[in-house]
């Protein structure tokens, strides 16, 4: 399984809220996590066949800003 990084704006519960139906479909309920808390708000996939690139579409498809970290 590959992890994969992301710096994002996902930034509080109600972005969480937001981008969880799409990063469902793309990543599958429970591979994924956002910190918070951190200031770079660290998006983590755990990944056994999507791509950087699906989540860095999905993610901006749902409005929020994403880079590979």
């Amino acid at each position: 399984m590959n992890t994969l990084r992301f710096k994002t704006n996902i930034n509080c519960g109600g972005c969480i809220k937001a981008v969880t139906p799409t990063l469902n479909q793309v990543a599958g309920q429970g591979n994924w996590q956002v910190d918070t808390s951190v200031p770079d708000k660290t998006l983590t996939v755990q990944a056994n066949s999507t791509t950087a690139q699906q989540v860095l579409e999905a993610v901006q498809e749902a409005g929020f800003e994403i880079q590979q970290a």
